[in-house]
């Protein structure tokens, strides 16, 4: 993408150095991590989320489509999933309209996994925000929603790559 002249300067360099700040801290799975996860390591997590994400929009989870959302080649998306059904997270079943297809769903433990993770998340947020109002919070919610969408549009997809 061409630059057109970025006016703001202050303001985007303020919001891609907390952006910086956020995705070492997610690199190093800290949330993962004081979520008492275990074994199971970040790239599981990100497959975990992409399944949700496809249950959540009434979608079937494929190889392809962790391929997609995670901006990966098919053979490391594969062996990704493969790590996730190894510790018994993830599952493979077959498409009833196309067998040679098959399909990906999170099992007891992979939801119970994702309910344990989001809720420490929640909780770091609250801990994070514990002196914001409300209105601050909704506000907040609001502008980084808004940001996520754009930032999806012009990177290609619902989830920013890495380089952006």
């Amino acid at each position: 993408m061409a630059d057109k002249g970025v006016s703001g300067g202050g303001e985007l360099a303020a919001i891609e150095q907390a952006m910086v700040a956020i995705r070492r801290g997610q690199r190093r799975g800290v949330l993962a991590e004081l979520a008492g996860a275990g074994s199971a390591g970040r790239a599981v997590f990100d497959v975990l989320d992409v399944i949700e994400a496809a249950e959540a929009g009434g979608e079937a989870a494929t190889v392809g489509t962790v391929a997609a959302a995670l901006g990966v080649d098919q053979p490391r998306a594969s062996r990704l999933v493969s790590a996730a059904v190894d510790a018994g997270l993830v599952r493979r079943v077959a498409d009833q309209a196309d067998g040679r297809r098959a399909l990906l769903e999170r099992t007891g433990e992979g939801r119970a996994l994702t309910e344990r993770v989001h809720e420490h998340r929640r909780r770091v947020f609250a801990a994070a925000m514990a002196g914001w109002t409300d209105a601050e919070r909704a506000e907040f919610a609001r502008l980084l929603g808004r940001f996520v969408a754009g930032l999806g549009a012009v990177s290609g997809g619902g989830r920013p790559r890495d380089g952006a």
